[in-house]
């Protein structure tokens, strides 16, 4: 079925090349981040729905071990022929991220989150949680951002900053969560930066 949440729904917009989500580029906000004196240091990271990689290679670039995922063969493709071409050693699986393999568990220091939380229906909200949760060590941490537009409907789906906590709070430390001041203009005064620590 060509819903939201196919993996056909998402490889027909990267065929037909209706990727208004896609920037071209890694996210301002991480390059910022990754820039600054609060960068978080290299580890094990996980980058869920990654596109074409932007984001993955940006985090590869600061000496990070990264896996991406995303269920587009379209995507997926494109992600690994850049870090070709970057010559970045990255790992990208063309899997569900549901369906993420059960090695994982408690392996990564970082999930990094962009995109990816906003394509999901709200009812799938709780079930990303509960993933991320899964696979974060107990030192680890959700690097986010959050679509925090109030337009009606989706994908993508915004969400507002007190649905974050809402949500969050009961698994995760909200370290941080903040508007970001400079994105791209397409979605300048639409997103919040997040760091979120598991609970144990």
């Amino acid at each position: 079925m060509n819903t939201p949440l196919s993996s056909d729904f998402w490889e027909t917009r990267y065929q037909e090349g209706t990727t208004r989500w896609d920037i071209g580029k890694a996210a301002p906000a991480f390059v910022n981040l990754l820039q600054s004196d609060r960068a978080p240091s290299p580890g094990k990271t996980a980058v869920l729905g990654c596109g074409r990689g932007y984001d993955a290679l940006l985090f590869a670039q600061a000496g990070h071990e990264v896996i991406g995922v995303d269920f587009a063969p379209s995507a997926i493709a494109a992600a690994t022929d850049l870090a070709q071409q970057a010559n970045l050693s990255v790992q990208f699986l063309q899997e569900d991220i549901f369906r993420f393999p059960q090695t994982y568990s408690h392996y990564f220091d970082y999930v990094v989150e962009h995109t990816c939380f906003c394509a999901l229906s709200p009812e799938k909200r709780t079930a990303y949680i509960n993933l991320v949760h899964t696979l974060l060590k107990s030192t680890g941490e959700l690097l986010a951002i959050f679509f925090t537009h109030r337009r009606e409907g989706g994908p993508p789906y915004g969400i507002q900053p007190s649905e974050i906590r809402e949500l969050f709070t009961p698994q995760f430390d909200i370290i941080q969560l903040d508007p970001i001041k400079h994105s791209v203009p397409s979605k300048q005064g639409e997103e919040h930066f997040g760091r979120l620590r598991p609970r144990q």
